[in-house]
């Protein structure tokens, strides 16, 4: 049997490891509960599990059927952006004045949650409506923002960020893209690599130097619309994971914006950035214990269905040890990850403690999924399987937003009384 996640539903799936034991428990809307269901959770009120099974529905009828060809064609449908602007999916902080809900991160995070349970890594909505949108919000002039956040929120503007070029990823101080100020515009040019939403962006935030000799105090982050003159997006990268979702090298050749792009003060680039990072570390290690959490429900349908030595896997000790420490180290995660959204939203979660996150949700994610790869036999290594797919998708993560070295470093800094470098 083939265990093709994008062609079931979750319950479908949920079915087949109960098959030979008992009946599942529902929930009271008669939801199928996982048979990993951890720790209950204290986060989320009624009316964000309203909003969790309205996402579901979506994630299995407008994203799970499609992920496998979107796997093919390296990008997905903005189809599926238009979508989920529609249903009030997108950009769910931003404030009603602009065109959003103001609903809040908790929402947001539901919609990632809810993806990373099918192992929908291509649509990258998190990124577009909870690392670009707010940097507009935050820093964005009255016009800026009512020009692009009402068409973030419909999903007709995708967002992307640029950061990244070929000779600096962590030290962002080491970039070398310019925007040389030239009358009452700003002239661009440089280089970036590995950028997400590069093929699909309409509007990309672009990290540059606006004084090349003032270090940190010379980056600032300019606004740049997908038809400028100049503007070129490179191929579209193959990856190890992710396939579904584009990633880009993107060009910038004496490309001339007026100077009312500029995001924030000039200067002030790196500040900012630093500031709204927490967030995006968040992000990430929420994605990460939700694709733990989805692995071991994989795993453990895979483990009581399969037959060896006539019997299931799952009826051997070494399958339910595996298992059992799978699950522990998930529900201990899981605990954590959660007071670190707690704090978010309390405006407490500082930089040290956005690290520590993403250094252990990442590390974990790999090692875990590893573990539970290896149950599945030959057949984990299969595209076919969804353990395969998050498999290869879970390397990226110790990687993009700061890698492992890095996390330690600001958490190590910490510990020894010195201020943190610029690193990020």
């Amino acid at each position: 049997m083939k265990y093709m996640l994008y062609y079931y539903s979750y319950a479908n799936l949920m079915s087949i490891s109960f098959r030979a034991a008992e009946t599942p428990a529902t929930t009271e809307s008669g939801t199928v509960e996982a048979p990993s269901q951890m720790i209950p959770r204290t986060l989320f009120a009624e009316e964000h599990e309203v909003f969790r099974d309205s996402v579901r529905r979506f994630v299995e009828d407008k994203v799970a059927p499609f992920h496998d060809q979107w796997e093919r064609d390296g990008v997905v449908s903005r189809e599926v952006w238009l979508q989920a602007g529609a249903q009030g999916y997108l950009c769910c902080s931003t404030p009603e004045e602009y065109g959003g809900t103001g609903a809040g991160f908790l929402y947001s995070a539901i919609f990632t949650e809810e993806l990373a349970r099918v192992g929908a890594s291509g649509p990258a909505f998190h990124l577009h409506s909870e690392i670009v949108a707010p940097y507009l919000v935050h820093y964005g002039t009255e016009e800026q923002k009512r020009t692009w956040l009402p068409r973030m929120v419909s999903g007709e503007t995708i967002g992307a960020i640029a950061m990244t070029e070929p000779a600096a990823g962590s030290d962002l101080q080491g970039i070398k893209t310019t925007a040389v100020r030239d009358g009452d515009d700003f002239v661009i040019n440089g280089q970036k690599v590995f950028i997400s939403n590069g093929q699909l962006a309409d509007l990309v935030v672009v990290v540059c130097k606006t004084d090349a000799a003032a270090g940190a105090r010379g980056v600032s982050l300019i606004l740049v619309e997908r038809e400028r003159a100049g503007f070129e997006r490179g191929r579209n990268l193959e990856k190890i994971g992710f396939k579904a979702q584009d990633t880009s090298e993107l060009f910038f050749d004496d490309v001339r914006v007026p100077a009312t792009n500029l995001l924030g003060q000039e200067g002030r680039g790196f500040v900012q950035l630093m500031q709204q990072l927490p967030q995006e570390r968040l992000l990430v290690a929420l994605r990460s214990v939700s694709i733990i959490e989805a692995g071991l429900d994989w795993t453990i349908a895979y483990t009581n269905d399969r037959q060896a030595f006539g019997r299931p896997i799952a009826g051997f000790q070494n399958t339910r040890f595996k298992l059992a420490e799978v699950k522990s180290q998930a529900a201990m995660l899981r605990v954590f990850i959660d007071r670190c959204i707690e704090l978010h939203l309390e405006g407490q979660l500082d930089a040290v403690d956005a690290a520590m996150a993403k250094l252990l949700s990442t590390d974990m994610m790999c090692d875990l999924l590893d573990d539970c790869l290896q149950l599945f036999g030959g057949y984990g290594y299969m595209w076919e399987y969804p353990i395969a797919r998050a498999w290869a998708d879970a390397r990226m993560a110790r990687i993009a937003g700061g890698t492992s070295e890095i996390m330690k470093e600001i958490i190590g800094r910490s510990l020894s009384g010195n201020r943190p470098r610029t690193e990020v």
